[in-house]
């Protein structure tokens, strides 16, 4: 039977405060040129390589922040990310778990993981 709802996920809002501020912490921390347009003056897509991330001002309100990681972002090394983002002074909110996964917050709060795979 084929299904009208595919199993997998298209793209992953963010709520982010300052769509420009937020454009340019993303992109840094992952590497990325900061080139693309802020669509409707409220969402910028990130380039991602799998799903998608949307950084979006419109839906922002410290209710709607991440209080936990909605998805982890991959790494081959957990040793090299951790001490990388400690270099960009990112908010860790938890040391190298099980030597797998750590845990950050961007500038708004939101909680997000990064992941050895």
């Amino acid at each position: 039977m084929n299904h009208p709802i595919h199993n997998e996920i298209g793209t992953v809002f963010i709520p982010v405060k300052n769509i420009e501020k937020a454009r340019d912490w993303y992109c840094d921390i992952l590497g990325l040129a900061a080139d693309g347009d802020i669509v409707f003056g409220h969402l910028y897509v990130l380039p991602m390589k799998s799903t998608g991330i949307v950084l979006d001002s419109k839906i922002y309100s410290y209710e709607n922040v991440y209080k936990t990681a909605p998805f982890h972002l991959n790494t081959k090394d957990i040793q090299k990310a951790y001490s990388y983002m400690k270099e960009k002074r990112v908010t860790l909110t938890s040391e190298i778990q099980h030597d797998h996964y750590f845990t950050f917050q961007d500038p708004d709060e939101n909680h997000l993981m990064v992941c050895q795979c």
